[in-house]
């Protein structure tokens, strides 16, 4: 409609306006008063019906915005005109003005135009997530048949199929079938993920090669990419402190236009006594002072920055968290899942005597049914090498120190070094390799054959959460950019200085064994250096993240730390976390460049109005071209691309 709208009032204002441009060149083709009327009276009442809707709300509400200063100014130099016309002392050679408030309409028309276009570009990222949303689910009844159902209609708990190729309808859990899925628009992880019965699904992505059944854990309007896209919404719309400031300051400026057309007015017209060019001049005023690049400045910037994020797989939630970020001078981290991966691998596998194979496969059956961490790390472990795993009998788990099993016939014991001395197991053939582990911040676990009168050490498992690959370089990055890295965690200073050190944190900047709580204070001490900006993916980082200046959640943590934060980096790359401190930068810097160039517009342009130096066209044109500058100086920010693509 605003399109529709835009080339109507430009095909009636172009014979209007046309005369005029070309006049310096002796070509006199201006067309009669009452034809201009019957042009320029269309685009006044029909196509500016806008702005004197939006003139009237304003003034019932008791404020002014630049719709008051269109309606104002058109209407009066419309109405000058229509005087002219039909009064019979004006002459057939009065002036007339239904180019100049037909062109006003038609500019500010224009400049509406491209904040939209700067608008739908900018949420582009919000259509495409719409978009990933298929219409349609395969819903698999409680008679096993297979019922093709609006995706609208499924509800958690309802089984679900999905052909290879199709896209998951909703978040679920893997009953059966295994497969990659393309994870790629939601998380900006360009390789496919395995997923294998028990893993959770997420709405939207691309089922690669498997046929999968699935258990929906949530409604398609409550699944993730749902609350991706209310994310980038409410960041879009909701303002942030720097245009509250602005919308101060033109509940102030539209005022004093007004005042400042009426001293035009009256000032011409008493110094002079042509008050037809008094008016016209007031007139000028209030077309040149009209604060579209003003309403332009910040939500332009706003919605490019917040769309781009959302393309380079982070989540703003408010342009208030945008706009903080900017002044972030401290990062915390979190460890466990943020620098590093979050679950524990078998680092190493020490064998007392024997094969090793013979060994780890033994490990790996005393723990095959226990869901413990450590023990799935050993059986991935052995599984990984293609092991042959023997069943597990008499299996007992022994609270506080490991789990007793019987393989083969024979008795073994796994857990602790506590337990092993309490056994009577002799372990110093291997102390050395576990006390080197402590050292390094990994955890041992020790395996032993107790079925005899002689307990016999078996082997040796060193465990280790390991580093996520973009970690060094996402340390590196924020220390490039004049910021401090700081490493707070729950864990023992042993493992969190082996990391520090690994990633290239100094020191004294490692804050270990702090509990939940303790991590909110921490932050607020931090604070005394200067703003921060929490990341961590935990329940147990929830109250740092809200106590911080900017909280960032991974996108791989729990749905507790991305409530609480301001951020979201969708997948679990660090160097996500000097993007978004990068693009927030960018953008805060686009909005005070906007801002300035609405303003030196206005400061210039008012004062050459003021003076009689701008008729109306000229006036409006210049409005016109204060918002193209602020739009086009926005678009500029699309050329930004992550650092961690570059």
């Amino acid at each position: 409609m605003l399109r529709w709208q835009l080339l109507v009032a430009s095909a009636l204002t172009l014979p209007l306006v046309a005369p005029m441009l070309l006049m310096p060149f002796g070509v006199h083709a201006m067309l009669p008063g009452v034809w201009q009327w019957a042009l320029a009276t269309p685009v006044q009442f029909w196509i500016g019906a806008r702005y004197y809707r939006g003139a009237w709300s304003a003034v019932r509400s008791g404020s002014a915005n630049m719709d008051v200063l269109v309606a104002l100014g058109t209407t009066a130099g419309y109405g000058l005109s229509v005087w002219h016309l039909i009064d019979p002392r004006a002459g057939s050679g009065a002036a007339l003005y239904f180019e100049a408030s037909a062109a006003i309409i038609t500019l500010v028309l224009l400049g509406k135009w491209m904040e939209a276009r700067a608008k739908r570009d900018a949420s582009a990222a919000i259509r495409a997530l719409q978009d990933l949303r298929p219409a349609l689910a395969c819903l698999v009844q409680d008679d096993g048949t297979e019922v093709t159902w609006p995706i609208e209609r499924v509800r958690a708990g309802d089984r679900l199929v999905v052909r290879p190729g199709e896209r998951i309808p909703v978040d679920g859990d893997l009953l059966d079938g295994e497969t990659h899925v393309d994870e790629s628009m939601l998380t900006g992880e360009p390789l496919p993920v395995v997923k294998l019965v028990g893993d959770r699904v997420t709405g939207g992505s691309i089922n690669g090669e498997g046929r999968l059944t699935l258990v929906a854990r949530a409604s398609a309007a409550e699944g993730t990419l749902a609350r991706i896209v209310r994310l980038v919404e409410d960041a879009q719309l909701r303002k942030p402190p720097i245009q509250r400031l602005v919308d101060r300051i033109s509940a102030i400026f539209v005022p004093a236009v007004v005042l400042m057309a009426v001293g035009t007015l009256m000032g011409w017209g008493l110094v002079t006594g042509d008050w037809e060019r008094a008016l016209i001049t007031s007139v000028a005023v209030l077309v040149i002072a009209c604060p579209c690049a003003l309403g332009l400045a910040t939500p332009t910037a706003i919605m490019a920055g917040t769309g781009l994020a959302a393309r380079a797989g982070i989540l703003v939630r408010d342009a208030v968290a945008l706009e903080a970020a900017r002044d972030v001078r401290v990062v915390a981290f979190d460890k466990t899942g943020t620098l590093t991966e979050g679950r524990p691998r078998l680092a190493g596998f020490y064998p007392a005597a024997g094969p090793r194979s013979e060994a780890l496969a033994l490990a790996a059956a005393v723990q095959q049914d226990s869901e413990h961490p450590l023990a799935k790390a050993v059986v991935m472990a052995a599984e990984a090498e293609g092991l042959a795993i023997g069943r597990p009998e008499q299996v007992k788990a022994i609270p506080g120190r490991g789990v007793q099993a019987v393989v083969g016939g024979a008795t073994y014991a796994l857990g602790s070094g506590r337990w092993m001395d309490e056994l009577g197991v002799d372990r110093h053939p291997l102390i050395d390799g576990a006390d080197a582990a402590g050292a390094q911040g990994m955890s041992v676990s020790w395996l032993a054959d107790v079925s005899a009168t002689e307990r016999r050490l078996v082997a040796l498992m060193v465990f280790g959460d390991a580093l996520r690959p973009e970690a060094v370089e996402a340390i590196t990055l924020l220390k490039a950019d004049g910021i401090r890295p700081v490493l707070v965690t729950g864990d023992h200073a042993l493992a969190a200085a082996h990391v520090a050190q690994a990633v290239g944190i100094a020191a004294e900047d490692v804050h270990a064994g702090v509990l939940p709580e303790g991590k909110a204070t921490v932050v607020a001490d931090l604070a005394r250096h200067g703003p921060v900006a929490m990341v961590g993916d935990g329940i147990n980082d929830a109250p740092a993240l809200a106590a911080a200046r900017v909280g960032m959640a991974m996108g791989s943590g729990t749905d507790v730390a991305m409530e609480t934060a301001g951020i979201t980096l969708m997948r679990g790359d660090p160097r996500l976390v000097a993007d978004a401190l990068d693009l927030s930068r960018r953008t805060v810097r686009k909005m005070r460049q906007n801002l300035f160039w609405a303003f030196v517009y206005n400061a210039v342009g008012i004062p050459l109005a003021a003076a009689g130096l701008l008729n109306p066209i000229v006036a409006a044109a210049a409005m016109a071209l204060s918002s193209v500058s602020v739009v086009g100086n926005t678009l500029l920010l699309k050329r930004w691309t992550p650092r961690s693509d570059r």
